[in-house]
């Protein structure tokens, strides 16, 4: 397992916060702040990160899982809702039900089960392991799909908040049916092994949180949460163990969504709906 540490300031501005650290120190936050979680933990499928064992034993992996499940649960409001990007299940090592587990694992953190939308990265044409070609003797069935599985912790209703809702009559349509087909993201382009698409946390923050929610990453890895929460009128704060990753998040941030316009943008979006709200984050 990975040392544990203190975190380190990296990167902030007043409705955004990005943090060095390691989502397995329970002491790394004091208190409950959290809204809504969109991440993506790491697959432990042999992925070459800079700081993290992408190849733990299995029984290992699941301890690891139950450290920062558990976390985020004490640092999420009551009203918190949970949402984890992690494959359906995997072969390399042994046949493994990822999904299946983490969900049992979050459940018995404390977390409720709402539902789970699978997604369709159509991916299919990079697998090279078919088992017995042509046989019955023991071929691999693989699917070409990712979990996105949704839990709350108390209730699953929101009463608090802005109560103000961003979302298209026609994404709302098309979202809340659990089959979602987009492709996935370039590890060149973006400069991280394992990065998701903006759309899978645009669609994440969009459906399931309210404008000004605190959206929170635990592995933040190239920042594609934090981008798209500040994209869309949200605060969030991010956890990173990596200082190199930390770096492309930061750049990402700068580059991609100008951290210094965004107060001037949301104040007016809650002006207009008669709300007065704090737009600081509450850490």
């Amino acid at each position: 397992m990975q040392e544990v540490w203190d975190r380190k300031e990296y990167f902030r501005q007043r409705r955004f916060a990005l943090f060095q650290g390691n989502s397995l120190n329970p002491n790394l936050f004091d208190k409950q702040f959290i809204d809504l979680i969109v991440t993506s933990p790491p697959y432990n499928v042999g992925i070459e990160y800079k700081s993290n064992n992408d190849k733990l034993f299995y029984d290992d992996y699941l301890q690891f899982s139950r450290a920062w499940i558990s976390n985020c649960y004490s640092w999420s409001n009551p009203q918190a809702r949970f949402l984890f990007n992690v494959p359906l299940d995997k072969n390399k090592g042994g046949n493994r039900s990822v999904g299946a587990d983490l969900t049992r694992i979050a459940q018995d953190a404390g977390w409720k089960y709402h539902s789970t939308i699978v997604w369709n990265e159509g991916n299919i044409s990079r697998r090279t392991a078919w088992g017995s070609w042509m046989s019955a003797s023991a071929p691999f069935v693989i699917a070409p799909v990712e979990l996105i599985v949704v839990l709350y912790k108390d209730a699953w209703k929101k009463v608090n908040g802005t109560k103000v809702s961003d979302i298209t009559r026609d994404e709302f349509m098309e979202w809340t049916n659990g089959l979602w087909t987009f492709n996935g993201e370039s590890k060149k382009k973006i400069g991280h092994p394992a990065p998701f698409p903006r759309e899978l946390p645009r669609r994440c923050i969009k459906l399931f949180s309210y404008v000004n929610d605190l959206v929170f990453d635990p592995f933040c890895g190239s920042g594609t949460t934090l981008v798209e929460a500040l994209a869309n009128d949200r605060r969030t704060v991010g956890v990173e163990l990596d200082e190199h990753y930390c770096e492309v998040a930061k750049k990402r941030i700068t580059n991609e969504i100008k951290p210094y316009t965004f107060d001037s943008s949301l104040e007016l979006k809650l002006k207009e709906n008669k709300g007065e709200y704090v737009i600081d984050l509450p850490i």
